[in-house]
């Protein structure tokens, strides 16, 4: 199905395009076992590669899109610091066939991709690899920080099935648009359907959900967010179209990649789920196996689906029209809870960030279902306590540490959508409660104890972060997630399109405020936050690894704003995991004197990872991007 963006049409041309040559030749050239050539960060850094056959094909590539893109440059003039669009050459064609140029640059060589995250005039992406190439292409056209997270964002839900989806979910974001001059968040958070009731998924004895019908399955999911979400972001503060923007997406689910090897663990995780689901299966499966590593992934019916909206411009009929009738058919056929009338109800909406000033500099972060609040709270906390004046060493830790644990414990047992429940955020984030917090801390660190709390611990992973920054001051911090691997590891039939499980980020006790509930928004990890320094942006940070990313924004928050760390010594440092209850999870690097006397004030101590964090920030007057 071709597409036209409006009245932008594609000429006609040779019936195997350039794009279709290529792809050809990406598969001949991968190695017996699906593998691609390796390619060296370190020689690639130093201008030389042990395989230059590969980094020649790479770089023949990579030129060939940039010649596209010069051929098609598009004449553009600013007003008010956004891009307006002006004429053009068939800028879609470009994106369509620059698209195989990227990826055959992204999987013959992660290391090569690793490489070149660097600053650039036009700005920076950075979360994903083909995401950033995207991204990357955007900007060098003339698009702004929006116009590029979006294509980014389109292309990452196609490039990384196991992590986000068109079918994800939700999305979480923070803008700093008008030249950085005006900040808002965007809330494209899963819906729960009208039929969701508090007992929906009444846990046992154990406190567990039998059959775990909240995490896998049709029941699991709700009305998907990520589309409405790029859409509204799209129309309010892009100046490309969505038609334009969804072609680097629809280019991949055609083309297809061969399967990383890194995800052959992932999807063998997933298979028990897939195999019993039929739109999974003829998805993820080939011979009755799950995809092995190097065998070619392709989606053409989401690609079928996208071609639909590109050629509507518009995410519509995802949601009220004849994609929205397969989706909810296919959940009435699984006994699924959404229906038409849950999807035409949904709407991503534009919220205010919750704001905290530290000095000279402001954070500002996602709202409630977000988890921007936790983040705030246990920086206030650290605020009322002076903490920055504290001599360096084990008090001063410890009381980092406790105001974490304060804030996941109030997180856990007292948040829920402020729509649905009683939730007491104006509270927690008030001056009074800081210095109460303070109060305790300081008590607990002066008779050499903890502060007891009982948590539920969970860990989940499956999420995307990108951070963009364009040339006209506009930043973007953009969070998209399935929840779990593969979200409920389900597939609509006829649409390739994979369902998020947000429906398991609700408590499931029916009295808890986060309990499920008819149209009500779960709580979430996703935390998209902007630092302004005298009222001009100089960061865009968030992350993935569910409910390690609040704690690993709370570190670098720390570092680089409370305590003035340069950057890279911020991102680089050590951090602690904890969800409330007396169990720490250090990273190696976490100096072990401290880790020692920590166990013997009665913590449960013991190595861990952390969320990775995708940034952009201004230094020197240049944006560069971090990733950790």
């Amino acid at each position: 199905m071709a597409s036209s963006c409006g009245k932008r049409r594609e000429g006609g041309g040779n019936k195997h395009s350039i794009r279709e040559r290529l792809a050809r030749q990406i598969v001949a050239d991968r190695r017996e076992d699906g593998s691609q050539p390796r390619v060296s960060l370190e020689r690639v850094r130093g201008g030389r590669t042990s395989d230059a056959g590969t980094l020649a094909y790479s770089a023949l590539i990579l030129g060939t899109s940039l010649i596209w893109f010069a051929t098609g440059a598009c004449t553009n003039r600013e007003r008010n610091g956004i891009m307006r669009r002006g004429r053009f050459i068939n800028r879609r064609t470009m994106l369509h066939h620059s698209t195989v140029a990227i990826l055959s640059a992204s999987w013959a060589s992660r290391g090569l991709i690793a490489a070149q995250r660097e600053q650039s005039p036009e700005g920076c992406v950075i979360g994903e690899p083909t995401a950033e190439k995207v991204g990357s292409r955007i900007l060098g056209d003339g698009g702004n920080a929006v116009d590029a997270i979006v294509a980014a964002a389109l292309a990452a839900a196609v490039a990384a099935p196991h992590q986000t989806g068109i079918g994800g979910y939700g999305a979480a974001g923070i803008f700093a648009v008008e030249g950085g001059k005006r900040i808002v968040a965007l809330d494209a958070n899963t819906v729960a359907p009208a039929a969701m009731r508090a007992d929906s998924f009444q846990p046992d004895a154990r406190g567990q959900v039998p059959g775990r019908v909240n995490e896998f399955g049709w029941l699991a999911t709700g009305v998907p967010g990520i589309l409405a979400g790029l859409q509204l972001v799209l129309n309010s503060f892009g100046t490309r179209s969505f038609c334009e923007l969804v072609q680097p997406a629809i280019a991949i689910t055609r083309e297809g990649f061969p399967w990383p090897a890194s995800l052959a663990a992932t999807i063998r995780g997933a298979a028990k789920q897939f195999e019993s689901d039929l739109g999974s299966r003829k998805l993820y499966f080939r011979d009755g196996q799950p995809l092995a590593a190097g065998e070619k992934f392709r989606n053409p019916e989401l690609a079928e689906m996208l071609e639909s909206l590109a050629k509507a411009n518009s995410v519509e009929a995802f949601y009220r029209g004849d994609v929205a009738q397969c989706i909810a058919a296919e959940f009435q056929k699984h006994n699924g809870l959404v229906t038409v009338s849950d999807l035409a109800a949904y709407q991503a909406r534009l919220v205010e960030p919750l704001s905290l000033q530290w000095h000279e500099q402001t954070i500002h972060t996602a709202p409630l279902t977000a988890g921007g609040l936790t983040v705030l709270q246990a920086l206030a906390t650290l605020q009322a306590m002076n903490w920055d004046m504290l001599t360096p060493g084990l008090p001063r830790t410890q009381a980092r540490i406790e105001a974490l644990r304060l804030a996941w414990r109030d997180r856990l047992t007292l948040l829920g959508d402020p729509q649905s429940a009683s939730v007491p955020q104006t509270k927690l984030l008030s001056a009074e409660y800081a210095r109460e917090s303070a109060s305790r801390i300081a008590t607990a660190v002066r008779d050499g104890k903890h502060l007891s709390h009982s948590i539920l611990r969970r860990d989940h992973s499956g999420t995307i972060h990108l951070s963009a920054a364009d040339k006209y001051g506009n930043l973007a911090a953009l969070t998209l997630t399935h929840g779990n691997s593969f979200g409920a590891r389900v597939t609509v039939d006829g649409l390739g399109l994979t369902l998020g499980h947000g429906l398991s980020r609700f408590d499931p006790h029916p009295e808890h405020p986060n309990a499920p509930g008819p149209n009500k928004r779960p709580l979430h990890n996703m935390v998209p936050t902007i630092v302004t320094r005298g009222g001009h942006p100089v960061l865009a940070a968030g992350g993935r690894g569910g409910r390690k990313i609040p704690n690993a924004m709370f570190e670098l928050l720390t570092e680089f704003v409370v305590r003035g760390q340069r950057f890279e010594t911020a991102i680089a440092a050590p951090r602690c995991h904890t969800e409330g209850d007396d169990t720490l999870e250090f990273e190696k690097s976490w100096p072990e004197s401290e880790t020692s006397e920590l166990a013997k004030l009665g913590y449960r101590v013991k190595p861990g990872g952390s969320a990775t964090l995708s940034a952009v920030v201004r230094e020197a007057g240049v944006w560069r991007p971090a990733m950790r």
